[in-house]
Order: C-alpha cells, then structure tokens, then sequence
C-alpha cells in the first residue's frame, strides 16, 4: 500500500529544502575579492546532520539527496557522487539515532566529527578511485575542522530558527 506522507514530513521537508538552499545561495554569492582563503563549512552537511538527529521522521532520503544534487550542479562536483555519499553517512546516522538520543551533546559532536570524516575520507576515495579532481588535502582538512566546529552553531541556529528539537522518550520516529 502506498502511504500517505503526514503534514509534518511535508511540512519538515519544506522547510528543510528552504533553508539547505538559502545556505547554497549564500555560499554562492560572490564575498570575497577573488583571493582564496580559508575553506568554509559545510553548512548544508551539518543541517543535514543536525536535522536527521533531531527529527528523523520529518526528512526523508528523497529529498536530501534531491537538495545535495541540486548542490552539485551547482557547485560543478561529480554529479550523484557526494550525494551517495551523504545519503551512505545519513542513513547510518539515521539508525543510529535512537541509540544516540540520550546522549550528552559532547558525545554527538564527536560521532558527528568522526561521521564527517569518514564521508569526506569516502568521498576523497572515490574521486582518487576514479581519476576524478581531487582538491588539496589541506584544504580538505581545513574544511572538515571549520564543518565540525560549526556543527554547534548549526543545531543552535536550527533550534531556535526552526524550532528543531530532539524527540523525546515518549515520541516515535
């Protein structure tokens, strides 16, 4: 039987795909004056994060891969590549998040930095498996240090923003 989706799995993924692309807009607005400096974060991969940890009945994979393909056209990355990867590292975060739920905040952000890595490790394999451009390692790193420590910053903003908050024990997923 197909399911009918309920109000607050359209409702959440809306208001998801609204604000991954108002943070892909703002990556894309030309700020600097064309010196490259330090990488920033991976806001759309922290909110990603932070919302499938908090509300994992709200967000479906259909729709975070649909936001982070629309990311690589954007951005010019290999088209479906990083967005298998997110899919891979979401699903597993996905599973994971009952277990997770009565853990301190400190203990998520470190799954979540050691979740980062693996996916960015993953992703950098892939695109070496395949010959594809690879960035500079140093640049990857700076990247995966600013992501994680705005991962904090990212659920603080989606708490207050968005109203995004843990479910609680009484509350299915």
């Amino acid at each position: 039987m197909i399911q009918i989706p309920t109000r607050s799995l359209v409702l959440g993924s809306l208001v998801f795909l609204g604000a991954a692309w108002a943070l892909l807009f703002i990556r894309l607005l030309p700020l600097s004056e064309g010196i490259m400096g330090w990488p920033g974060p991976d806001l759309g991969l922290a909110l990603i994060l932070a919302w499938v940890l908090r509300r994992p009945d709200q967000l479906a994979a259909a729709v975070i891969v649909l936001a982070v393909l629309v990311e690589d056209l954007l951005l010019m990355r290999p088209l479906g590549l990083w967005a298998a990867v997110v899919l891979i590292g979401l699903e597993a975060a996905r599973l994971r998040e009952p277990r997770w739920r009565d853990q301190p905040f400190m203990v998520e952000w470190l799954r979540v930095g050691i979740l980062i890595g693996g996916m960015m490790l993953g992703y950098r394999l892939m695109q070496i498996l395949f010959l594809l451009p690879v960035a500079a390692l140093g640049q990857v790193i700076l990247q995966y240090l600013a992501t994680v420590m705005a991962y904090p910053l990212v659920v603080f903003a989606a708490r207050w923003l968005l109203g995004l908050r843990r479910n609680g024990h009484g509350e299915t997923t």
